[in-house]
């Protein structure tokens, strides 16, 4: 911003010096460089409104500081309509083309910013913001078609006619809310040269015997002055309070410095400063104090990625230690702002760089066993067109508060609850043998993409029965002694409603025969009709899912014909199977082909048995006993005995 602004006085040099508007216009070059932005805005739109169109140049450079101005103190519309003015009177600096896109971001007119970003991309392919906000558009206007399943609430008891952010939850039950505000009750009644209202001080307010909040009241003591208080963080153990305070230097440019207070009893004594750097004109803000030990904190500090990036530094080492950045995978060129560590470890930031919505939006991060960050999206509700930041939950509840400046067309910023509808979501099922019998000691693993991985032992019932999680995929395996695993797969949406699923196994042993259901062959002969293909593909996933296994694809035929030919029919038959699973990449010396004609008749079972009345369990189903039957009932033992089964020959294929 300096360098830009010395080459506007440069120029402003060779416009004549004596002119009334040239005074003003240096003027407002000189607030700009101070930070005191809505000042600077007000000068520049006066000047730019008396600057004639036949200085296009001056025009233009005017309408882009004019645009930067209110940018920074958070005046959208106004930002958009300079950098318009600035890009149509042809000034120089492209950033003008990626701020109006930016703009058009921020203000949700997602079509107009995707234009306005590629053509900046144009000229500048590599640049990260820009091609952030490309991917940032497309993702928001998904999801506002599929928000999370979070509820958010304005805070009407809290907020004011002026502006509140910042909110976060402290007390053992989170029972006390403190804020930031500027309205009327705020110390003092100048307004900020920097933001155009009242500085801000430190509101909070408790929960009565009911959990209901109570009227919000000013902190009455040291910490709150004339000057600016905001972003406030309480240390763990309750004893001091890091927050961010903003003199006013008439001599020197505005820049944020982290503060602590001390609690004396129930009053949080005056602010000291933190010395996190000896550099005096880096700014550094947003305290975190964290669970693990660290003060997070945002400054533009040397070393960054650009813009304000979050750093942190151990508590019991300020001052002593170099703070560390986070790093790219959480900072990038543009802001990121308000950390917030929750009690899991889990970071909570806001980032303008990121894609997002428009404006700040609201990101959580975690770190792997390698310390990489994963950066995610909150998406909507809690995240809008606008600017979204200063999340605080309730220590591991799905509840709490944030700030944000959405459907307020000041642009000023307001207080939001927000509540993720707790769920109850199960899965439940049966553990049985492919004959549908009990099986012993049989268990249920589930492995989600969350990071789940759980094992359950089945009742002595067969069922199995567990809890989990709104729009997460699963992958479950049934397994037990002397039978064979078998996969499922189980994806849970993301919908608030109460639900129960129904996953059932039917483990084939590894000791008996298995008969594949649903194989059906051309009439009288070996070729395998496409009906078949679903009930094949499924012993092609148990081939998988049991690596080791090797098996024998065996054919049977009714008591119908002579021993030679329904022994070479059914060879062929179990050819066929064997053929279509190589066919499907499964390893020919897995498989083994064998038709046995009429020789090896079904024994009922006890599943047999329900579903046919009339055949006992345990009979043989020979051509004696079936020769006994009725016409009719002869049909249905000709069908059961014409199978194609499987069965397993060793479980150590590939181990030696």
């Amino acid at each position: 911003m300096n360098k830009t602004i010395a080459l506007s006085l440069c120029f402003l040099g060779l416009i004549s010096l004596s002119s009334c508007k040239t005074a003003k216009l240096s003027d407002a070059v000189e607030r700009e460089e101070k930070g005191e932005y809505y000042e600077a805005a007000q000068i520049y739109r006066k000047v730019y409104s008396k600057t004639s169109p036949k200085k296009p140049h001056l025009r233009g450079s005017i309408a882009f500081h004019m645009a930067e101005c209110y940018r920074e103190s958070n005046n959208t519309s106004r930002a958009l309509s300079g950098y318009t003015n600035a890009i149509r009177y042809k000034y120089t600096d492209s950033t003008a083309i990626l701020h109006s896109a930016r703009m058009l971001h921020k203000s949700g007119r997602y079509a107009e910013a995707i234009k306005q970003y590629k053509t900046f991309l144009e000229i500048s392919p590599k640049n990260l913001l820009a091609q952030n906000g490309l991917t940032g558009c497309d993702s928001a206007i998904a999801w506002k078609n599929n928000p999370s399943r979070y509820i958010v609430k304005k805070m009407d008891k809290i907020n004011s006619r002026e502006g509140e952010f910042s909110p976060f939850l402290a007390g053992e039950s989170y029972d006390q809310l403190y804020f930031s505000s500027s309205r009327k009750d705020a110390t003092g009644d100048e307004k900020s040269p920097i933001t155009g209202v009242k500085n801000n001080d430190f509101f909070m307010l408790k929960q009565d015997e009911k959990k209901q909040w109570m009227k919000p009241e000013k902190i009455e003591s040291g910490i709150n002055t004339e000057f600016d208080e905001g972003a406030g963080s309480i240390t763990p153990d309750g004893s001091q309070m890091y927050y961010t305070y903003c003199s006013e230097d008439p001599e020197s440019p505005r820049t944020a410095e982290i503060r602590v207070s001390s609690r004396s009893g129930a009053q949080w004594g005056a602010g000291q400063k933190v010395e996190i750097s000896k550099d005096t004109t880096q700014m550094a803000a947003h305290p975190a104090a964290g669970i693990d030990g660290y003060l997070y904190f945002v400054s533009d500090k040397i070393g960054g990625y650009g813009g304000k990036d979050i750093w942190r530094v151990p508590l019991d080492q300020i001052g002593a230690t170099l703070p560390e950045n986070l790093g790219p995978e959480i900072n990038t060129p543009g802001n990121e702002m308000y950390p917030y560590l929750r009690e899991d470890s889990t970071l909570y930031f806001s980032s303008d760089g990121h894609p997002g919505m428009g404006g700040l939006d609201i990101f959580k991060a975690r770190q792997n066993k390698n310390g990489r960050w994963k950066v995610e999206n909150m998406k909507t509700p809690l995240n809008s067109m606008a600017d979204d930041f200063g999340i605080t939950f309730a220590g591991r509840k799905e509840n709490g508060f944030f700030s944000s400046n959405r459907n307020d067309g000041r642009g000023a910023d307001h207080i939001y609850s927000f509540n993720l509808p707790t769920v109850y979501v199960y899965v439940e099922g049966w553990v049985l043998d492919k004959d549908e019998e009990l099986i012993e000691d049989a268990t249920v693993r589930i492995v989600g993409k969350d990071g789940t991985n759980q094992r359950f032992v089945v009742r002595k019932d067969g069922t199995y029965y567990m809890e989990v999680a709104p729009g997460m995929d699963y992958v479950m395996m049934g397994s037990a002694k002397g039978y064979l695993n078998q996969k499922q797969a189980l994806s849970v949406p993301n919908e608030a409603k109460n639900e129960t699923y129904y996953v059932d196994f039917y483990l084939p042993s590894i000791s008996k025969p298995t008969v594949i259901e649903n194989i059906f062959y051309d009439f009288d002969k070996a070729t395998l009709r496409p009906e078949s293909k679903e009930a094949l593909d499924e012993i092609i996933a148990m081939l998988d899912d049991n690596p080791n296994v090797t098996i024998e694809l065996s054919a049977h035929t009714d008591r119908k014909g002579s021993e030679a030919y329904n022994q070479n029919l059914s060879q062929r038959r179990a050819q066929s199977v064997v053929d279509y699973l190589i066919t499907k990449g499964i390893a020919a010396d897995r498989l083994q082909a064998m038709g046995y004609g009429k020789s090896q008749p079904k024994t009922v079972t006890k599943n047999i048995a329900e579903i046919f009345d009339f055949l006992p369990e345990g009979q043989v189903l020979d051509e004696t006993f079936v020769g006994s039957l009725s016409p009719e009932d002869q049909k249905f033992a000709d069908q059961i005995n014409r199978r194609t089964e499987f069965r397993v020959l060793s479980t150590n294929y590939g181990l030696y």
